[in-house]
C-alpha cells in the first residue's frame, strides 16, 4: 500500500493490535484506532500522537450504528484492520448465555457491523479488510466452543465478503495466529491453570509484519488466508 493511507483498527491497545498501530504510525500513516469508550479513547489519542479515534462498545454492536452517527467517520479508508477480542473458556455444559452472547458479539458480529458502516468508504479507495481470525477458526478444541464458534463464524464473514467484494476490488485477508504473547494469552493461560511464560509463544510484532505484507502486497495479488505459528 504505498503513500500515506488511512487505516480503522480495532484493539490497537495491546498485543497484536498495538504492534500493527506502532508500525503504521512510525510509518506515517493516518491512524483511526476505535475505543470502547471516551476514556480508553483519550488513552489511545495521546499515545498516538496525530490518531484520531472512534468510540464504541463491541459488545453491543446493535448501537455502533448509532455510536458513529455521532461522531465524525473517515472519508477515506484504505483499511479496516479488525484486531480486537475477548476469550471465555469453558466447557459445553458450563458456558452460560452470556458469554455466548459476549464472545460473538465482540469476535463476529461487530466486525460485521463496523465492515457494514465502512464498506462505502472501502469500495471508493479500493481498500483492505484484514480478520485477525485465530487458529481456533479452523479448528476447536475441548473448553473452547463459544470462541471457536465465534473464529468459525468469523472465516465465514471473510469468505463471503471476499466473493461479495472481488468485483468493487476490495481485498479480503483473515490472518490466523497461533498462540501469541499478549494479555489475552495471560488470561487463556489463567483460565487454563497453566504457568504463563510469554517467551514460548508468538511475538506480536512477528504477526504485525505478516499483516503489514498483507496489506502492502502490490495489487496483482492478494492473500486470502495466512497461518501463523509458534516458531519455537
Amino acid at each position: 500500500m504505498a503513500g500515506m493511507a488511512t487505516h480503522v483498527i480495532t484493539g490497537a491497545g495491546s498485543g497484536i493490535g498495538a504492534a500493527v498501530a506502532r508500525r503504521l504510525h512510525a510509518r506515517g500513516d493516518e491512524l483511526v484506532l476505535h475505543a470502547r469508550d471516551a476514556a480508553r479513547a483519550k488513552e489511545l489519542a495521546a499515545e498516538y500522537p496525530g490518531a484520531r479515534t472512534l468510540v464504541g462498545d463491541l459488545a453491543d454492536p446493535d448501537k455502533l450504528s448509532w455510536a458513529f452517527s455521532h461522531q465524525q467517520l473517515p472519508d477515506r479508508v484504505d483499511s479496516l484492520l479488525h484486531i480486537a477480542g475477548v476469550v471465555d473458556l469453558g466447557p459445553v455444559g458450563e458456558l452460560t448465555t452470556k458469554s455466548w452472547r459476549h464472545q460473538l458479539n465482540v469476535n463476529l458480529i461487530a466486525p460485521a457491523e463496523l465492515t457494514r458502516l465502512f464498506l462505502p468508504q472501502l469500495r471508493v479507495s479500493q481498500g483492505h479488510v484484514i480478520f485477525v481470525n485465530s487458529g481456533s477458526g479452523l479448528n476447536a478444541h475441548a473448553d473452547w466452543s463459544a470462541y471457536a464458534a465465534s473464529k468459525h463464524g468469523l472465516k465465514a464473514l471473510a469468505d463471503s465478503l471476499r466473493h461479495e467484494e472481488h468485483a468493487h476490488g476490495v481485498r479480503v485477508t483473515s490472518v490466523y495466529p497461533g498462540r501469541t504473547a499478549s494479555p489475552m494469552q495471560a488470561k487463556v493461560h489463567q483460565q487454563e491453570g497453566k504457568e504463563y511464560d510469554p517467551g514460548k509463544w508468538i511475538d506480536p510484532e512477528s504477526v504485525a509484519t505478516t499483516i503489514l505484507m498483507s496489506l502492502d502486497l502490490p495489487r496483482d495479488a492478494e492473500v486470502n488466508d495466512l497461518t501463523v505459528r509458534p516458531g519455537r
